[in-house]
């Protein structure tokens, strides 16, 4: 085993155990929480790696780094997602390889991916994401809607050509009411999710939680936490 395989075997072990204790924690099944690895700044030899391991879900935030990667590993069992701002213009190129799309905060967007995976023909997953810190009709400093715009937007993907409504994701916000309160941010995303899934009820993804408070959102109720650096390592690995 080479020493950055080493390195990302004990990495993983150390946040599966984390997961594993949040879910007993929390009186939830492991099985109950999937873990994403967020690959942003590191190589395609590092997903490979991650995949010997077996990861199977990988997540990118930037359009120019995902696509090359994808690429490079397409013959990898994947499931990529794409969890950053996402551009009009950088559609139809997410559309080539994002099984998820995790950002999605405002109609004209729906619309554009859409029409790009009716033109790759493909289906994708869509989560709308909430931004707990976004005054009514705004978007938030890290990207999302407002959670009054859910049912609204929900209701464009379901609707839209070869788009599936999956679930809902968020960032715990750094300003507003739920600044430092993660686990009650997280709690709320989950009240909104019960809400979505009157309406839509194979939207079941709850995507919460970083390297920093997985723990928080596996207490709320999260099914998906999205870990880069403690897995990764603090310093970006170009090339």
């Amino acid at each position: 085993m080479t020493d950055r395989k080493s390195e990302l075997a004990e990495n993983l072990a150390r946040v599966e155990e984390r997961i594993s204790s949040a879910c007993a924690a929390a009186g939830r099944g492991r099985e109950e929480v999937t873990l994403i690895v967020v690959t942003k700044t590191y190589p395609a030899s590092d997903v490979r790696l991650l995949a010997e391991l077996g990861v199977r879900h990988v997540a990118e935030n930037r359009d120019q780094d995902a696509a090359p990667k994808a690429a490079a590993c397409a013959d990898l069992p994947l499931s990529w997602h794409f969890v950053g701002q996402l551009q009009t213009n950088k559609v139809r190129s997410v559309a080539g390889y994002a099984h998820v799309v995790q950002s999605v905060d405002r109609p004209r967007l729906v619309t554009a991916l859409s029409a790009a995976a009716v033109n790759a023909g493909r289906e994708i997953g869509c989560l709308v994401q909430i931004a707990l810190d976004a005054e009514s009709g705004e978007r938030g400093s890290r990207g999302g809607a407002a959670p009054e715009q859910l049912a609204e937007l929900a209701d464009l993907v379901a609707g839209a050509p070869g788009l599936r409504i999956d679930g809902l994701m968020t960032v715990a916000p750094l300003s507003g009411h739920y600044a430092g309160r993660e686990q009650a941010a997280f709690e709320r995303l989950v009240e909104l999710s019960s809400r979505l899934r009157a309406d839509h009820p194979t939207a079941t993804m709850v995507s919460a939680g970083m390297s920093a408070d997985l723990e928080q959102a596996v207490a709320a109720g999260a099914t998906h936490v999205r870990v880069g650096t403690a897995v990764l390592g603090a310093r970006p690995r170009l090339g």
